[in-house]
């Protein structure tokens, strides 16, 4: 099913996934605000043409156990607005593995839901847009992405970054193409994280995920 994006909360979405982009911090660093702006850029471009959203049929995997808790725990946060935004439109997502083997223990405890990009459901060749849900004690393997610059936004509960930096709500992870990165969770909480990929038009479309790292 197929339509333009004028859905109501669907465009409330995308504008508080611009304004994090647009308000959150990325202090002095040139390469994360150059990296922040060209995603404004690639959201205000797509919006401006009115994107059409194509739904697929909407899939839960066991990870999403744990949605609904990280969703609560994302209210109390500064991310707030985009995560009530998302509550509206959450029964609407189709969660996904991305791998066609996946690592055993990891398949409980991990799955991401794209908003945006070649497949949608906000269609888009410039942008992907999406959620990853990891449930507690998760550790997420060291793995890179040819060509894309990658991005995440901590929504609710923490994640560690190849075990040097922990970050909460409202931080930013930022990850250029091809550096080999590792996440791991808290003890307690899901950990709830917005992520945006850019990069050239042929690199969205055929990405391929790959816990593979040649060193």
């Amino acid at each position: 099913m197929r339509r333009p994006c004028d859905t109501v909360y669907w465009q409330y979405v995308l504008r508080e996934y611009w304004d994090l982009y647009r308000y959150g911090s990325a202090g002095v660093n040139r390469v994360i605000r150059s990296h922040l702006k060209d995603f404004r850029n690639r959201l205000n471009a797509e919006l401006g043409i009115n994107p059409e959203v194509t739904f697929d049929q909407p899939n839960s995997l066991p990870v999403c156990a744990w949605l609904g808790r990280a969703m609560d725990q994302g209210l109390n946060e500064r991310t707030a607005p985009l995560v009530r935004s998302l509550a509206r439109v959450i029964d609407q997502l189709t969660w996904r593995y991305g791998y066609e083997r996946m690592r055993k223990g990891l398949a409980r405890k991990y799955a991401y839901a794209e908003l945006m990009g070649p497949n949608g459901p906000v269609v888009s060749k410039k942008l992907i847009l999406g959620l990853v849900l990891f449930a507690p004690r998760c550790t997420y393997p060291e793995h890179s992405h040819d060509g894309i610059s990658e991005s995440y936004i901590c929504l609710s509960g923490s994640v560690s970054d190849s075990n040097y930096s922990v970050f909460t709500p409202g931080s930013l992870l930022f990850n250029p193409p091809k550096r080999a990165h590792r996440m791991t969770t808290g003890d307690f909480e899901p950990t709830l994280l917005a992520y945006a990929w850019t990069g050239d038009e042929d690199k969205l479309t055929h990405q391929k995920m790959d816990f593979s790292i040649k060193k």
